[in-house]
């Protein structure tokens, strides 16, 4: 997946006024105390370093909401929402995605605590003319506005679990259509979604994708249900993050919740399909539990659909 042409020249732009030098010194030391404090308010202190975190992070953040965003989009296309409302939104990455992918929003509602992530993500949409910004501590009680659909991409993991899940039951309050939730696919962020599927569902929260039932996780302690968005990676990139590929993978963990019900997927395949000549073997999560489903090739109809199916998929 690549950045929209225009985000893409944008982002360049702004990143090409600091020296790469400076740059990644700041990718140093954000690594470094990322070790420490998941949350970006508190590991975030400079200008250098919120330019860092954007170079790094941005691609990303978008590739992972236009995958969950698609997924909506083309499960229920009757949702065509217009209005989003963009809980922690950085510098504006899920707005972004979902601009790319619904063609009806007509509004979009971004809540940010930082005004210097604001203010980059202003320089990089200085042309959005239904975009209004606000300075919005998350932690502060209060009515959320209405929405057709609520994002907090990787914004509910850096608050206190308490103070996550009411962010999450306060922005439930605002849907009109769908409730998207992202965060890091570790276990520590699919364990916060687990907490928060069990609050949502306890408060009449359609649970849409991607599990395909509303019943308990059938995963243990020790395992974690995520997923991955292939991104490309510019030079700049892998400079800061020392990697020689000209792509990373996006490890996320994500919900989606509806006002109402629709289709889940059947079941959702949970890991790389593993496939050896003549047979192809799925782990799947299903309304019965998880399942391990193999697929001969001599059953030639369930063979072409295993072939094009991929980590994530329905099956």
């Amino acid at each position: 997946m690549q950045l929209p042409a225009e985000l893409r020249q944008a982002y360049e732009s702004v990143l090409s006024e600091t020296p790469v030098r400076a740059l990644t010194e700041a990718a140093e030391r954000l690594s470094l105390r990322y070790r420490q404090v998941e949350a970006a308010s508190v590991y975030i202190q400079t200008d250098a370093e919120r330019l860092a975190y954007l170079a790094m992070r941005l691609p990303a953040t978008y590739a992972a909401a236009h995958r969950v965003f698609s997924e909506l989009q083309q499960r229920v296309p009757s949702l065509a929402p217009r209005s989003l409302l963009d809980l922690g939104a950085g510098s504006g990455a899920a707005t972004w995605a979902a601009q790319e992918v619904f063609s009806d929003l007509q509004q979009c509602t971004l809540f940010e605590q930082d005004r210097a992530l604001i203010a980059l993500g202003q320089r990089l949409a200085s042309h959005w003319q239904k975009a209004h910004w606000q300075v919005t501590d998350l932690r502060q009680n209060g009515l959320l506005p209405t929405h057709d659909v609520v994002i907090a991409s990787y914004s509910l993991g850096e608050l206190a679990e308490a103070q996550a899940v009411q962010v999450a039951l306060r922005a439930w309050q605002a849907v009109a259509q769908a409730l998207v939730l992202i965060e890091p696919g570790t276990m520590r962020g699919f364990g916060l979604l687990r907490k928060l599927r069990d609050a949502l569902i306890a408060q009449g929260a359609h649970l849409f994708a991607p599990c395909p039932h509303a019943q308990a996780c059938p995963l243990t302690s020790d395992d974690w249900c995520h997923f991955a968005a292939r991104v490309e990676r510019t030079a700049l990139q892998r400079r800061l993050k020392a990697g020689a590929l000209n792509y990373e993978d996006e490890k996320f963990a994500y919900l989606i919740f509806t006002r109402e019900p629709h289709q889940r997927a059947t079941s959702r395949v949970l890991r790389h399909p593993q496939r050896q000549a003549g047979l192809t073997q799925l782990q799947l999560c299903t309304p019965d539990g998880l399942q391990s489903a193999s697929i001969n090739k001599r059953d030639k109809e369930a063979w072409r659909r295993a072939r094009k199916t991929a980590w994530g998929d329905e099956w």
